[in-house]
């Protein structure tokens, strides 16, 4: 592996508290996905695609509980926000022997509606997260938030992955308008800081903003 140890590497392959391999709806999906023999480029990316479109991007899932991000929760609800997502597409990719992690960025969608950006009182999504999987000798960043369906109704460039080049959002659309920015990069991790994150979002959206939020959430029966 390169520069990469093997012990170095074990934890990006490994269980964690959320992102966790070795579930039964996630081994055998990954070897649904991906057969024996798949050459890695081509693994990563049906991976990759099949998290990115059969997970629908959804703002308003479940965020408060460790059992919110675990890949059984997302396979059964189909629906997921970023964090989510990469979670799910790490633990496949690691189901599949492809290292993975997770990496934490504060962000800018310059072309987010203007109603979610007033739910949340800024335009920064603070720990937006992607991937970054171990390919070809070096960590290959992969964004797989947004779904083919929902950057067709908002007129977002969908991020498409070839399996070897770093595939994150663009900073621009198609027309030239802006699109992504990438405000701060908070570094990778092996498993989700799920408190780190909540914690980093009450400063970024307000405690009351948050508490609001979960409650509503708990009276729909999460």
């Amino acid at each position: 592996m390169s520069d990469q140890s093997a012990g170095a590497m074990s934890e990006y392959l490994g269980s964690g508290e959320i992102v966790t391999p070795n579930l039964p709806a996630v081994t055998s999906l990954a070897a649904r996905l991906v057969p024996a023999g798949t050459p890695l480029p081509q693994s990563a990316r049906a991976l990759f695609e099949w998290v990115r479109d059969n997970i629908a991007y959804d703002v308003t899932s479940p965020f408060f509980l460790p059992e919110h991000y675990r890949p059984d929760f997302i396979l059964e609800r189909r629906r997921g926000f970023c964090i989510p997502k990469a979670v799910l597409l790490a633990a496949l990719a690691r189901a599949a022997g492809i290292p993975a992690r997770l990496v934490f960025a504060d962000i800018v969608n310059h072309l987010s509606p203007a109603e979610l950006r007033q739910q949340m009182g800024t335009d920064v999504f603070a720990y937006h997260c992607y991937n970054e999987l171990w390919l070809a000798g070096r960590w290959v960043k992969v964004v797989c938030s947004f779904d083919a369906a929902l950057c067709a109704r908002h007129g977002f460039p969908l991020v498409e992955f070839d399996g070897r080049n770093d595939a994150l959002f663009p900073s621009h659309d198609t027309s030239g308008r802006p699109f992504i920015e990438y405000v701060r990069t908070h570094g990778p991790r092996a498993d989700l800081p799920l408190s780190e994150v909540l914690d980093a979002w009450q400063q970024s959206y307000g405690s009351e903003r948050v508490a609001l939020w979960r409650r509503m959430l708990e009276q729909a029966g999460y």
